[in-house]
């Protein structure tokens, strides 16, 4: 194990100055960086991925106009994901175990990359989900964004009892928002206000000298699966239900508003000076059954059937949990249409930007690596590594290490184990139907030692483990307050 542990040290200290190199004619350049990323979306529903109903022909351009990353994966939930793309490392090293309860609040010891960009220069904003604690001190306006909009919870109108709740009686239509500390009322759908709230604030950015970083990150499409009218209608039409209809709807919603985000940037001059993202934060929703997201097409063909060949939805440590859509596009600096089939993880989100931002990570912090030199070149030298996923989501109470050999997987560039009884060739069984753990028993070992090494160096940072729930919901006594000291004002749209 020492011996195993000197190998990974050295080959990171190589791969450092490899990258550093690599990377020079992009590290530093300090682009705009606007990052979109959706909720429950996953891999699947995009045009471009083989989808064989849904219409997404902005996100299709995107991606043609795009380098993609292919194998880019995430947790197998929400906060987690948001919490490693925050910090660069893993979410159970953030504190982060779970959605509610108390476990979803990221460790006010962690720089966020927020924090990181302005060291840069840059302004920040972020518009929509957060979805990393609802107490103040967790707030987004609290963790380096100097600008914020967005709902409460882990999704609009939600409400448990611990501190994770949005305002009360929220909807996905009108929802009332915080904006940098206060509560307005919106007028429309969520996805458009939000995207309609992030391009008021670009707009104004990109009329700066110093660069910006807007992070999109919309709700949908989380469930309750609500879209307009004008979006769930194609579906109806077609025979879909109302819940069908309302997922695929509120991606087709999404869609829209892409293309309205690049429309804009066009139109503002800012295409050639910003790097945009698209990604999404797991793996397609299973509607909380995991057996599929929401039914049956109109000719009768289960849904959870198209997910991209891949096994696993939602919640799963499967290829299908955590691979989810990697597109970047930066006009005149990022050469559009090329694969690149390495994995990578939603922990190189912090090195990946601070790099191309000129800042400087918190070393002991990060442990993702900057995805430039695979950016510039194909041919970049990328020692593989294991990336380690674990759901969590064990009882308030229990004890961790009870969980360890459950609901985890290691993934290399080639092989997935998963949960401690099987292993998969990713390259040739990327569907993971064939089970060949009796015929790598040296390779499964090497693996299990390494995720329990894993394992043992997180538990210690599992700071959320054993904390009381809050007596109160942050979100509904503010909202309370406010309306007591005059109520909630109308949002003012910005004029675009």
């Amino acid at each position: 194990m020492k011996r195993l542990a000197i190998v990974l040290v050295v080959l990171s200290l190589a791969q450092t100055e490899r990258t550093a190199h690599a990377a020079a004619p992009l590290a530093g350049s300090a682009p705009n960086i606007v990052l979109v990323m959706t909720d429950d979306q996953g891999f699947g529903p995009v045009g471009r991925h083989g989808h064989p109903w849904i219409q997404t022909p902005n996100l299709d351009k995107l991606y043609d106009t795009s380098l993609r990353f292919t194998r880019f994966l995430v947790s197998p939930t929400c906060s987690p994901t948001r919490s490693a793309l925050m910090t660069g490392r893993h979410p159970m090293r953030n504190g982060i175990t779970h959605t509610i309860l108390e476990r979803e609040r990221m460790t006010l010891d962690a720089t966020t990359l927020p924090q990181v960009l302005k060291t840069a220069g840059y302004t920040t904003g972020m518009f929509g989900k957060w979805h990393l604690g609802d107490e103040e001190p967790y707030q987004p306006h609290n963790r380096g964004f100097g600008e914020a909009f967005h709902h409460g919870a882990g999704g609009i109108g939600q409400a448990y009892d611990c501190s994770c709740a949005d305002a009360p009686g929220n909807k996905y239509f009108d929802p009332v928002i915080r904006h940098n500390g206060s509560f307005v009322r919106t007028h429309g759908f969520c996805t458009d206000v939000f995207f309609t709230a992030a391009l008021g604030w670009i707009k104004k950015a990109g009329q700066d000298d110093a660069p910006f970083f807007a992070y999109i990150a919309t709700n949908a499409p989380h469930g309750p699966f609500i879209a307009p009218p004008k979006n769930t209608k194609r579906f109806t039409d077609l025979g879909f239900g109302l819940q069908e209809a309302g997922f695929y709807g509120m991606i087709e919603n999404i869609d829209e508003n892409v293309g309205r985000l690049m429309a804009k940037l066009e139109a503002w001059d800012l295409l050639s000076r910003t790097v945009v993202i698209f990604m999404s934060d797991n793996g397609m929703t299973g509607g909380g059954s995991g057996k599929g997201v929401l039914g049956h097409t109109p000719d009768g063909t289960p849904m959870e059937f198209y997910n991209a060949g891949m096994k696993g939805l939602k919640g799963s440590a499967d290829e299908g949990g955590v691979r989810v859509p990697f597109f970047i596009r930066w006009d005149g600096h990022i050469k559009p249409g090329r694969d690149v089939d390495t994995i990578a993880a939603h922990i190189d989100l912090l090195p990946t930007l601070a790099a191309l931002a000129g800042a400087t990570p918190p070393a002991s912090q990060v442990e993702g690596r900057s995805l430039l030199p695979l950016i510039e070149s194909s041919d970049s030298p990328w020692p593989d590594r294991y990336l380690f996923t674990h759901k969590g989501r064990w009882k308030t109470g229990e004890n961790p290490d009870d969980h360890q050999w459950r609901g985890f997987a290691v993934r290399n560039q080639r092989y997935r184990f998963v949960e401690n009884s099987a292993l998969y060739d990713m390259l040739e069984d990327p569907g993971q139907t064939t089970n060949l753990i009796e015929e790598h028993p040296d390779l499964v070992g090497e693996m299990r030692a390494a995720y329990d090494a894993w394992w043992k160096a997180t538990r210690p940072l599992m700071v959320n483990e054993g904390v009381p729930m809050s007596p109160t919901r942050p979100f509904h006594v503010l909202y309370e307050k406010q309306m007591a000291a005059g109520g909630i004002p109308d949002w003012v749209e910005p004029k675009l």
